[in-house]
């Protein structure tokens, strides 16, 4: 093969068919299909179908349907839900495979990005992303974009491979290396390079296969929710067992006493909460879809409210992965801060004017495009645009000199020349020949700069008389103008949310690939709480043990790589802390997936770290992640007081159906009364705890334990008190009906209904675990007036209609058998609303005890 004339078709041909396509390997899509058969692993609604399909099989053609019917609702709701996930992530992909230039039996050919093969040479000018990792084997000025491999924002320069520079491949980032990477894109400059690794093998491609050893973390709540179903399905069925074997030998009846001990053991299953809680995440899901963030897993919402450690990227994430230009510097020693909004000194007109000489017109270099923009808001029309000029010559940034310098001919009828450079401030120097005591000046403003965490350039001009232009430009008597301090700038809402954080007891922590000096006054903007400083070198040198002391007192760690920031995950989970992660990168991605919570950017975010992430942050604004923390605490607190009702609803229900197996007495309810209380009455009301708004403090306590269980002790115990209190007063109408000699269908439809309205007033005692009932009532929840006046018609349905008075078996009821309802229901209301405020310090969340990982709530970073 000639030099530089690339493979021929047949070698490539053979490549590809032997090594495959240059792309990532693409996890299966989620369809509608898959998304059922993952709810139906639920163990809780896998039991609701089962128990349809029990009661077809023993011909309750009735109760099958109904159990059938809202446990295909559930499903359905899921379904919608998680479909719609999946098709706003299909719209956030690029399918359209990029284009490459590649050389191939002497000829250039545009090729797509996907056909590219091992040994192919790839031509690269300003704005193309590489297709594969390569070797430059000519390189003319060529600057690259790693951020999406390394997190860094500044493009890197790049050399071309000869016997001085290593042949060994190198990771992404740091200058003056041969090597580029896929995914990254040329801002400057042009090259020629062969194929070294493509798909899987690239750089990105090996981070892509990590994340398959990679096992999500199970939602918490979930296997806190099955251990109650498997508590209550041993429990109901043992007593469901007693039931009929009590029933059969003092009745004799025994095909009674099955169907008696199905209805109470119906009453003593949870199948209310499989519904409850698809509901809850369903409805959270939309909730924070509002606010442009999309959930791909609802669990995680609620696994969110528990974070204790918010590990944040830097670049895109806390910043706007954009160059800005914070300062001008002159050479006596003036400054000017654009950001500060004051209009700019005509001083300073010179060094803004020449800095965007230097850069190319139609720029790709993000410190490029930021002198452009400079110059837009702060120069006139003419000094921006300057439209007669032209540019006749340029020097290109090499290793020997950093620095780039343009020659530009101001007017058309003259030989005369405005030449304009910019670069690292020791090259600038050294083309002005600064004096020793200059150059020490110029030193400190240096370093004063870059503690502030700026990227700094020197900018200088010259004249020359032309046309022959030298060599080099050492040649030109170039005149200092001054320093230009850039910056990625920090993100609107990052302070207001970085302070919530810290005030709901969350730590955050910086992870970058950046340098110290940036990572650290990026943090002390943000507002990070005061800490040390760790890079990736130091990091290295730690053991797990020495790592797990650094934790504690750790607040930013620079220059970390991606199986860093894996590993620092992995230390906070093994520290105990609930751990939530952002980030937008490639790099990012098993960190993401490893969390408790990946959280990932949609717009700048990649395909990868997007797959790998339990949320999607949709419009990029780090201030979403406090919606979406709110919102978990929020799910949570109105999740508990929706399980602790229902829990508390089971007690009379199971009560009333046990009570007449036990005393001999009538039975009250069969299958399709308990069906209709626990599949119609409990779930509707339960939708009014989901409407429920945040408590006041829900910001302002640490983070809950993360080991405490859904159904924790005081909350079981206010469920008993609850359930008791109405099993007692619904049982002693009960029995009082019965000795007034009531018939029994009139006396089932006053225990039914005093039962109701019972419900009823738990729902209002369990709105708020802070507040009381009046306090509660001053807060928005438009769906309990829908709940009630829904309750209201169902019940004069079962009561007015005689098709559903036949099919419960219901008596006439009058006026004053209405009043006693109303009563019973206003008694529970009263006696528990009283003893609220002496249980109330026993049933918020319990947090999780104050950390040495907690820190200063006030202080920030020292500069390093």
């Amino acid at each position: 093969m000639k030099p530089f004339s690339g493979l021929s078709e047949a070698e490539a041909a053979a490549r590809l068919h032997a090594e495959g396509h240059n792309e990532l390997p693409q996890p299966d899509r989620r369809t509608p299909f898959h998304i059922a058969i993952e709810v139906l692993r639920e163990p809780m609604l896998a039991l609701l179908l089962v128990g349809g399909i029990v009661y077809l099989a023993l011909g309750d053609l009735k109760e099958a349907i109904i159990l059938v019917a809202f446990a295909t609702m559930s499903i359905v709701i899921t379904v919608v839900q998680e479909t719609r996930t999946e098709r706003v992530l299909e719209a956030l992909r690029d399918l359209t495979s990029p284009r490459a230039l590649v050389v191939r039996d002497g000829e250039r050919k545009r090729i797509a990005g996907r056909d590219v093969v091992r040994g192919d040479l790839v031509v690269l000018s300003e704005g193309d992303r590489v297709p594969a990792d390569a070797i430059l084997l000519r390189c003319s000025d060529l600057q690259a974009d790693e951020s999406m491999l390394t997190g860094e924002s500044l493009p890197v320069r790049k050399v071309a491979w000869d016997d001085r520079t290593t042949s060994v491949p190198q990771r992404p980032g740091g200058d003056d290396l041969p090597q580029v990477f896929s995914g990254s894109l040329v801002v400057r400059g042009s090259g020629l390079a062969e194929v070294i690794a493509v798909g899987a093998q690239s750089e990105i491609g090996k981070i892509g296969q990590s994340l398959a050893n990679l096992e999500t973390e199970p939602p918490r709540l979930q296997a806190q929710t099955r251990r109650v179903v498997r508590l209550f399905a041993v429990f109901g069925g043992g007593v469901s067992v007693l039931a009929v074997l009590l029933y059969g030998i003092m009745r004799g009846g025994w095909l009674d006493a099955v169907l008696a001990g199905i209805a109470l053991g119906m009453s003593m299953l949870p199948e209310e909460f499989p519904v409850v809680l698809t509901v809850f995440m369903a409805m959270g899901a939309w909730r924070i879809s509002l606010a442009r963030v999309l959930t791909r897993r609802a669990a995680a919402i609620e696994t969110l409210g528990s974070a204790t450690i918010l590990c944040t990227d830097k670049t895109g994430t806390l910043t706007e992965n954009r160059m800005t230009i914070v300062e001008l510097r002159l050479k006596d020693g003036n400054v000017f801060r654009p950001q500060d909004g004051a209009e700019m000194p005509p001083q300073f007109h010179d060094i803004s004017e020449c800095g965007l000489l230097a850069s190319a017109p139609e720029p790709f270099d993000p410190m490029e495009r930021a002198f452009h923009t400079l110059a837009r808001e702060r120069l006139t029309e003419a000094s921006y645009r300057h439209p007669h000029w032209k540019l006749v010559h340029a020097y290109g940034l090499r290793p020997d000199l950093l620095a780039v310098t343009h020659i530009w001919q101001t007017d058309g009828d003259r030989r005369e020349y405005l030449v304009a450079t910019k670069g690292a401030p020791e090259a600038i120097a050294g083309l002005c020949r600064l004096s020793v005591a200059d150059r020490t000046m110029l030193t400190q403003s240096i370093d004063a700069m870059a503690s502030a965490g700026l990227r700094v350039l020197g900018v200088a001009r010259a004249t020359h008389a032309g046309p022959h232009w030298p060599a080099s430009p050492r040649e030109l008597g170039f005149e200092f103008l001054g320093l230009v301090g850039l910056a990625d700038p920090l993100r609107a809402s990052v302070v207001e949310a970085v302070h919530e954080c810290r005030s709901a007891g969350i730590k955050a922590v910086m992870i970058t690939g950046d340098y110290p000096a940036t990572a650290n006054a990026i943090a002390y903007q943000a507002g990070l709480a005061r800490g040390e400083l760790v890079t990736g070198e130091q990091l290295d040198e730690l053991s797990e043990a020495e790592l797990a002391g650094r934790m504690r007192t750790a607040s930013v760690f620079a220059r970390i790589s991606p199986n860093q920031k894996l590993r620092i995950v992995n230390a906070y989970k093994g520290h105990g802390e609930v751990v939530a992660m952002t980030g937008d990168g490639v790099n990012d991605a098993p960190s993401l997936k490893a969390a408790h919570i990946g959280i990932a950017m949609g717009g700048r975010g990649t395909d990868v770290a997007r797959e790998a992430s339990a949320i999607v942050l949709l419009d990029d604004d780090f201030g979403s992640i406090i919606k979406a923390i709110r919102l978990g605490r929020r799910i949570y607190d109105n999740l508990r007081k929706a399980m602790g009702f229902i829990f508390a609803v089971h007690i009379p229900i199971a009560g009333l159906a046990l009570l007449p197996l036990v005393f001999g007495l009538p039975l009250l309810f069969g299958p399709i009364h308990i069906a209709f209380l626990e599949m119609v009455i409990d779930p509707v009301c339960s939708l009014v705890f989901e409407a429920e708004t945040e408590e006041d403090d829900v910001m302002r306590r640490p983070p809950r334990s993360p080991d405490e269980p859904l159904f924790s002790r005081r909350l079981v115990a206010w469920s008993l008190l609850q359930g008791l209190l109405a099993f007692v007063v619904v049982g002693a109408i009960f029995v009082a009906a019965l000795r007034w000699g009531m018939p029994v269908p009139e006396v089932r439809a006053l225990t039914f209904f005093s039962l109701i309205v019972v419900i009823v007033s738990l729902i209002l005692v369990n709105r708020s675990f802070s507040a009381s009932l009046l306090t509660a009532r001053r807060r928005p929840n438009r769906s309990l007036a829908a709940v009630l006046a829904a309750v209201a018609v169902i019940l004069a349905l079962t009561l007015l209609w005689p098709f559903a008075n036949q099919l419960f078996s219901f008596g006439p009821l009058h006026a004053d058998d209405l009043a006693l309802t109303l009563g019973a229901g206003l008694v529970a209301l009263l006696v528990l609303e009283m003893l609220k405020p002496l249980l109330r310090p026993r049933l918020q969340s319990r947090s999780r005890p104050t950390e040495p990982l907690a820190m200063d709530q006030t202080a920030k970073p020292t500069a390093r």
